[in-house]
């Protein structure tokens, strides 16, 4: 059988930067170009199928779980670099995909295993790629692309096999800031997740963009949880009455996610609130912290985090562009905000990754305790939840 030769195509960078590769994956015509999709603004190209895939490029330092990190809807609007150099050896299946479908605009390797390798497998990352309309490159030099991202930060980029038609939607790309992308990932409407053998708490989970594995460790701790639009007001949760409410990550520009800052300052005091990720960014926001984009943000399964109260290092999977600041709080806040304090921070460059709010029994962090994929460290903070709705029940 004699394989088919691969097609060139070229990535450029907003700033011009270009690299040459391979077309893999879907064509860009297949539809991942079109804002429909991920909601981040192309210029003239908005919403129009053309011959290029474009969005923000970031780069992810995972060794593996690329599966997991190519379904995380955290991703919508960006193309993901992956910095190690073999993507794809040992397959997919359907057991690890964290969202019904990939929401990024696309993915750069540098060599795409044709043959995977492993019992579990049941398809090549080819074929995933294909299946799901995704398009991609390989062939590139990610080390001299990453070390690009890390000196100018993640810049707007465009991919594709007509150079013409790539370098144009470089020039036009638009980046995540000021973009509502929850609104193209969240649930249009209310579900329930499927429930525990013995619930203990009724947890409602706002859908900012989900996670599986997030669902996974709520109901292996007892949660019955029903899952919620991101617009859900909190009288609509509230009247739920449940025993807590978690806040999931997800995409973008926390102060681009509308009603959510002010839907969950309504509820902070009212009941246990517990945030990661993006949940984290905008429960900072409710509380009057600011929020501010980093340059090329913490994309990686092997962030070392400093829990403040006992000194323990924990190594931790991290997503995300945005981080929280807790100095100079402005705006209103529900509670005394003099109590709100740090609980966690990178030891990569000190940026915030927890605080708690212990007298609205409210807390929350920058980074993946659900480790999908990653390091299991800090699964111990999903019980710190189950404690502090328990503590409720108790009262």
């Amino acid at each position: 059988m004699t394989r088919r030769a691969p097609e060139p195509a070229l990535l450029v960078l907003a700033d011009g930067a270009t690299f040459e590769g391979e077309a893999i994956g879907a064509p860009p015509e297949a539809g991942v170009t079109s804002s429909a999709r991920s909601g981040v603004p192309t210029g003239a190209a908005t919403g129009a199928a053309t011959s290029a895939a474009s969005g923000e490029v970031v780069f992810n330092t995972a060794l593996c779980g690329y599966q997991e990190i190519l379904t995380d809807p955290s991703y919508a609007g960006q193309i993901i670099t992956f910095t190690y150099p073999h993507i794809g050896n040992y397959g997919v299946n359907a057991h690890d995909d964290e969202h019904r479908r990939p929401h990024c605009r696309g993915v750069i390797v540098r060599d795409l295993s044709r043959r995977p390798s492993n019992w579990r497998a049941q398809h090549s990352l080819a074929d995933f790629l294909a299946r799901h309309g995704l398009p991609g490159i390989a062939g590139i030099d990610t080390r001299r692309l990453t070390r690009h991202l890390r000196e100018h930060g993640a810049l707007p980029g465009a991919f594709g096999p007509d150079e013409a038609a790539v370098r144009a939607a470089a020039a036009q790309a638009g980046a995540t800031d000021g973009v509502d992308l929850v609104a193209t990932v969240t649930t249009p409407s209310p579900y329930h997740a499927p429930a525990p053998r013995e619930a203990r708490f009724r947890v409602v989970a706002y859908d900012f963009g989900i996670k599986a594995t997030i669902l996974d460790h709520l109901r292996a701790g007892g949660c019955a949880v029903e899952v919620v639009p991101a617009a859900t007001p909190a009288s609509e949760v509230l009247a739920r009455r449940p025993d807590g409410v978690f806040l999931s990550n997800g995409p973008g520009d926390p102060a681009a996610v509308v009603g959510a800052t002010t839907a969950v300052r309504d509820l902070v005091g009212a009941v246990p609130v517990f945030g990661i990720c993006l949940g984290h960014q905008i429960l900072g926001r409710a509380l009057g912290a600011r929020t501010t984009k980093l340059a090329f943000g913490h994309h990686g399964a092997n962030h070392p985090v400093r829990h403040e109260a006992t000194g323990r290092v924990e190594i931790t999977s991290q997503n995300h562009n945005y981080a929280v600041e807790l100095d100079g709080l402005d705006g209103p806040g529900p509670l005394d905000r003099g109590a709100l304090r740090c609980t966690h921070v990178n030891l990569n460059d000190g940026v915030l990754e927890g605080m708690a709010l212990p007298e609205a029994r409210a807390f929350s962090v920058q980074y993946h305790p659900e480790a999908g994929p990653g390091p299991h460290d800090a699964r111990y903070l999903f019980d710190d939840f189950a404690t502090l709705m328990a503590s409720g029940l108790a009262s």
